[in-house]
C-alpha cells in the first residue's frame, strides 16, 4: 500500500466513528485508486492463484496466511479489512470498509455476503451533504456466514458462530450460536 492516506486528518476522522465529509477529494482519490486495484484483481485469470494472492494482499489491510477471496470481490478502501488465518470468501464478497472490519481465523464467507460499516443520516437534506460516519464490524474465529447474508454497521459476531443464508444481522451475536432470519435471531447453540 504505497499511499499513506492514513496520516490524513480526514482518514482519522472517518475511522473515529464521528461524522466526516464522505465527499472529501482526498477520500475520493483513495476510492478511485482502490477501485482500480479491485478491477485489476477481478480481471486476473482465476487459474493464476499466485497472481490473485499477490493482488489481494495489495488491497486488504492486515491478513494471515492462507487467504482466498474468489472473484468478483468489491470493497471501498480495502486497507480497513483485517482477516486472520485460513480465510475464505466466496463470489461477490462486498465490504464497505469506511470503518474497520476485523475477521478472525478460520472464517468462511458464503457467496453474495455483504458487510457494511458506512452510516448515513436519515433526513435527506443532511444525507445530501455527504456527511456520514462509520461503525466497525468484528467477526470472531471459526465463523461461517451463509450466502447472501448482510452484516450491518457496528455488529460484533462472536467465535464459533453460524449465520444462516439470507440473514440480515442487526444485533451482536454471542459465541457458540446459530442465528438466521431477517432480522437474524437466535436459533440454537452450536454443539
Amino acid at each position: 500500500m504505497d499511499n499513506d492516506i492514513t496520516q490524513q486528518p480526514i482518514w482519522r476522522e472517518m475511522l473515529s466513528g464521528n461524522e466526516y465529509d464522505a465527499l472529501s477529494p482526498i477520500l475520493g482519490a483513495e476510492l478511485t485508486r482502490v477501485k482500480g486495484l479491485v478491477q485489476q484483481y477481478n480481471s486476473i485469470d482465476s487459474t493464476r492463484q499466485d497472481l490473485m494472492d499477490t493482488a489481494i494482499k495489495q488491497i486488504i489491510g492486515r491478513h494471515g496466511e492462507n487467504i482466498k477471496i474468489l472473484q468478483p470481490f468489491f470493497c471501498d478502501y480495502g486497507r480497513n479489512i483485517h482477516v486472520g488465518e485460513n480465510f475464505f470468501a466466496n463470489f461477490h464478497f462486498t465490504v464497505l470498509d469506511e470503518g474497520i472490519v476485523e475477521i478472525g481465523d478460520n472464517a468462511f464467507i458464503g457467496p453474495n455476503v455483504s458487510i457494511y460499516t458506512a452510516c448515513h443520516p436519515l433526513a435527506p437534506n443532511e444525507r445530501n451533504t455527504g456527511r456520514e460516519w462509520s461503525e466497525g464490524v468484528t467477526i470472531g474465529n471459526n465463523v461461517w456466514i451463509g450466502g447472501s447474508a448482510t452484516i450491518i454497521p457496528g455488529v460484533r459476531i462472536g467465535n464459533n458462530v453460524v449465520i444462516g443464508a439470507g440473514s440480515v444481522v442487526t444485533k451482536n451475536v454471542p459465541d457458540n450460536e446459530v442465528w438466521a432470519g431477517n432480522p437474524a435471531k437466535f436459533i440454537k447453540k452450536v454443539q
